[in-house]
């Protein structure tokens, strides 16, 4: 039986190239930690925002995701899904970026 043992190339190119690669990998993965990061500070003012407006609501259906007295899901009767009266912000989409720029600047 053969005795398989694996052959590095230990030249300067493939030194080279290994370098390259690693730099890059480092790179690419300093910018995704970076907007990682921006995105998930954005996120919890969002969500800061949203629990201030359901907060300031006083019914008991603000957003769809809750539970009416009953323990049944608002759905189609929070106020988020009527016209007209309160208006709350359920989602981390209804929060503009204006609206975290303001927060922000509190």
């Amino acid at each position: 039986m053969k005795d398989w043992k694996f052959h590095l190339d230990t030249s300067e190119s493939a030194r080279c190239l290994i370098k390259q690669t690693l730099l890059a990998m480092v790179f690419s993965l300093a910018f995704v930690s970076v907007n990682a990061f921006a995105s998930s500070a954005s996120d919890k003012i969002k969500d800061k925002i949203i629990q201030q407006s359901i907060d300031a609501y006083s019914g008991r259906c603000p957003c769809p995701y809750f539970a009416d007295r009953a323990g049944r899901r608002c759905g189609r009767r929070s106020a988020y899904n009527r016209a007209g009266g309160a208006s709350p912000l359920c989602y981390r989409t209804d929060v503009s970026d204006e609206m975290v720029k303001n927060y922000k600047g509190k």
